[in-house]
């Protein structure tokens, strides 16, 4: 294994820029996710959001604002209001020692796969424990 397609999952949950806060937030809770790409109609890649993105949106429970309060707010903010633009992306080919590299080295927990400007798959540092446990099995 060798690549970056070897490892990607290719079946990636999305959201769009219009989408708001709350289908961020409904989206990665019952798709139990971290990281969210976003793409527009075409299926390019523009953007992505993150749990710490949602988490720095959230208001404090020390506020002592109650869930409803919250889940307004969250259907005003748009995730391109949010979304990180600057992403650290890979290509199918792209070997992945270099992609582990790029994970480690920004601390990012994925890297979206594009080919040209679409998204065809996802990367995430779930995969490579995913692919330690492997070579580690094969080692007994």
């Amino acid at each position: 294994m060798h690549h970056v397609s070897e490892l990607m999952v290719d079946t990636v949950f999305t959201l769009q820029p219009s989408d708001n806060l709350n289908d961020a937030r409904t989206l990665m809770k019952l798709a139990k996710i971290r990281n969210t790409p976003v793409t527009d109609d075409e299926g390019n890649f523009v953007g992505l959001i993150t749990n710490r993105d949602l988490l720095a949106c959230t208001i404090s429970k020390l506020a002592d604002i109650d869930e409803k309060v919250q889940e307004e707010i969250d259907t005003a903010i748009r995730v391109s209001d949010v979304m990180q633009c600057d992403v650290n992306c890979v290509t199918p080919d792209t070997p992945l020692r270099e992609a582990a590299r790029l994970l480690f080295e920004h601390k990012c927990g994925c890297l979206p796969v594009l080919d040209g400007r679409k998204l065809i798959g996802i990367l995430t540092e779930a995969d490579f424990l995913r692919l330690a446990m492997l070579l580690l099995d094969e080692q007994d």
